[in-house]
């Protein structure tokens, strides 16, 4: 792990008081630096998921030391005084400002394990029953449906038939292979005839939708495999939680006046 300011060396800069109290971490050009600030980037380490060790905390020390080097010369020179700065300073005061918005409104509606449950149970529901191992041919015409049918009929093979002919650019390569699917995962049209199949079953007569007219063919049917609670609770929790800040944000911008 490495940080950018302790790259300089800080000896040469630094006057550190060996009697600095245990609060401080050292005492810089006379101004006292307080070990609250590397608890405060230690916190931000561990927040990126990194562990804060020794080593690390080591590192932490040198980085605020640095910062209060920096900091003395940067108000030495005024820096404050320019516009640029100002700019730079409001934007990040309302970064802050708008980041602390933002958790304390989590903190106020936090997602629970029962909406996590009621999430799930929603998935569920609409994921459950039955899948469909599925292919289809996709052409613009009925007519050239009902030859490829006769065709199939005949003795045609569906996948070779699906790779020369199918509009569908997704599964046409693949010989219109659709894979593991439930019937809601299709159109109205599609997934209403595709069910009346039973497996190893193809559509005696073309089936249109809104991208053409299909053969469709049904090679396998199962009982859905779901995720357990257990294995996508987190991933549901932080959707949850995406979706109360995205609409929290939404009330705000729908109530504010903008002229």
């Amino acid at each position: 792990m490495k940080f950018s300011l302790t790259a300089l060396t800080a000896a040469a800069l630094l006057v550190a008081a060996p009697w600095a109290s245990a609060q401080n971490v050292a005492i810089v050009n006379g101004k006292a630096v307080p070990m609250a600030r590397v608890e405060a980037l230690a916190k931000q380490v561990q927040a990126s998921g990194q562990p804060v060790d020794e080593a690390t905390r080591a590192q932490l020390k040198q980085e605020v030391i640095m910062r209060e080097v920096f900091m003395q010369e940067a108000e030495k020179r005024g820096v404050a005084g320019g516009e640029d700065y100002k700019v730079q300073m409001e934007l990040a005061r309302q970064t802050l400002m708008i980041r602390a918005l933002f958790a304390n409104e989590e903190k106020a509606h936090p997602v629970t394990d029962a909406d996590v449950k009621a999430e799930y149970d929603k998935f569920a529901a609409a994921n459950g029953g039955k899948e469909f191992r599925a292919r289809h041919i996709l052409v613009e015409k009925e007519d050239d449906a009902k030859a490829i049918i006769t065709q199939l009929k005949g003795g045609a093979k569906f996948e070779d038939l699906a790779k020369k002919l199918s509009k569908d650019p997704g599964s046409g390569a693949n010989g219109g292979d659709l894979d593991w699917a439930n019937a809601a995962s299709y159109v109205t049209e599609f997934s209403e005839a595709m069910i009346k199949l039973a497996k190893g079953e193809m559509t005696q007569e073309p089936v249109k939708s809104q991208f053409g007219w299909h053969v469709i063919r049904v090679d396998d049917i199962r009982q859905a495999q779901l995720p357990k609670l257990e294995e996508i609770k987190d991933q549901i929790a932080q959707q949850l939680k995406q979706q109360r800040l995205a609409a929290f944000q939404n009330n705000l911008r729908e109530k504010a006046k903008v002229e």
